[in-house]
């Protein structure tokens, strides 16, 4: 099988990189943000090689991918893995549900 692209929406990379910011801005230091950067780098490999071993949501075609405190909601084909929305889990779900809807 052909590897697949991973395709980060605008919405799901503005939120990565304000989730990466807030914490860096925080803990005034990166170092926080460099290991989730590497977890989410981590994860979004394996979501390409396996994208089926992740739940499945009650959106069409979306599967979601836990990282403790965050979330990786993804679509996939035979050659792409797109990234729909990069979620922590603490933030109100109705928000969440908005973003999800949007991306049919």
């Amino acid at each position: 099988m052909a590897k697949r692209n991973i395709i980060w929406t605008r919405t799901a990379d503005i939120q990565f990189v304000g989730i990466l910011e807030y914490w860096v801005k925080r803990n005034k230091s990166n170092s926080y943000s460099k290991k989730l950067l590497k977890l989410v780098s981590e994860r979004t490999k394996q979501i390409a090689e396996k994208p089926l071993i992740y739940k499945t949501t009650d959106f069409k075609d979306t599967r979601v991918a836990s990282l403790g405190n965050f979330s990786i909601y993804y679509k996939f084909n035979e050659t792409e893995i797109i990234i729909t929305a990069f979620w922590d889990n603490r933030q109100n779900p109705k928000k969440l549900l908005k973003i999800l809807k949007n991306k049919k």
